[in-house]
């Protein structure tokens, strides 16, 4: 049992962690400011350096702080859904279909541009009915979930390479949903996840009670009065649709909503009333921290977040499995 203080104790230093990485973020790059130079130019008198940093910067800053917290929290709906420790949209093709759904949207209907994150969301529902449906064996087995959701993944991540190398990359909105790259992203980028993340994380706060409920045996959910049914579909449609909204916007980010649920559950425990804003504040704070490495680590060249994580979360990933595989490997 985790204590109330250890809880407070990790909101309080990953919160002041993101704000240090926030002002750490902002720096990174030729023009540099001070906070106080920053928090001058933001709010008392024009200043051209915090003008450029504002424009260039700031929109990919926020994008990578939305983007890591809808992706983390549909990574814990799902694990809670699935009841399995290794669920995430990218591992089982949520992410790949959605980004397919956001690659055509883009290339074909540059005008329906703002609606991308509702294509994406459908895209996204179709790769999890094609993974559940598929891994259907008179029952529902997490390692088979894990093995089919691989191999969807696989085959909309070729569709999509395929589509991008077919084209000749000339279109700079699919190659930057391919690549998950946010260097280019602009405040209406913002504006268009902005509205639909809030959405999404608010319907999330709705759902961690039947979360709870749903760590129980099915039939003690269902002798409390839960539809359980109900719950799984209720609480699978707010995950994908933060996954497809993300995803649209920022491409698919591989094992980040596998790994900040692990370690949320490590600090603030497993009710889902604590651990779903907890992994908004954690999932922020580890993809801008990709990004930023991502900037810094070959400068001036830059490395995608979605490469970096994926350098991360595949050896998590392997020892996840390794830990599991008495209980889930059945």
């Amino acid at each position: 049992m985790i204590s109330s203080k250890k809880k407070v104790l990790s909101f309080a230093i990953t919160a002041v962690a993101l704000l240090l990485l926030f002002l750490l973020a902002v720096n990174t790059g030729s023009l540099k400011v001070s906070p106080m130079e920053l928090f001058n130019g933001l709010f008392v008198r024009y200043d051209p350096d915090v003008a450029t940093i504002y424009d260039l910067r700031f929109p990919r800053i926020f994008i990578a702080m939305l983007g890591g917290a809808a992706t983390a929290v549909s990574g814990v709906l799902l694990q809670a859904v699935m009841k399995n420790p290794l669920a995430d949209p990218g591992v089982i093709g949520i992410s790949s279909g959605a980004s397919l759904a956001a690659v055509l949207v883009t290339a074909f209907f540059p005008a329906l541009y703002f609606f991308t994150p509702l294509f994406a969301f459908l895209g996204g529902m179709i790769a999890f009915l094609l993974v559940y449906s598929l891994s259907w064996k008179g029952g529902l087995s997490p390692l088979r979930i894990i093995l089919v959701g691989v191999a969807v993944n696989a085959m909309f991540t070729g569709l999509m390479s395929a589509f991008n190398s077919g084209t000749g990359s000339n279109y700079s909105g699919v190659a930057s949903i391919v690549n998950a790259n946010i260097t280019m992203k602009t405040w209406d980028d913002f504006s268009t996840l902005l509205w639909y993340v809030l959405v999404g994380l608010i319907a999330s706060f709705f759902v961690t009670g039947q979360c709870n409920l749903l760590a129980l045996e099915d039939k003690t959910a269902r002798s409390l009065g839960v539809n359980v049914t109900r719950s799984r579909i209720v609480i699978s449609v707010v995950a994908v649709l933060l996954a497809g909204i993300s995803t649209a916007i920022i491409g698919p980010i591989s094992f980040l909503g596998l790994i900040v649920p692990h370690i949320a559950r490590l600090l603030v425990g497993s009710n889902h009333k604590v651990l779903l804003p907890y992994s908004i504040l954690l999932g922020a704070f580890t993809l801008l921290l990709a990004d930023t490495v991502g900037r810094t680590i070959a400068a001036p060249y830059e490395i995608s977040a979605s490469v970096i994580m994926s350098v991360v979360g595949g050896p998590f990933f392997i020892l996840l499995l390794r830990r599991s595989r008495q209980n889930y490997g059945q």
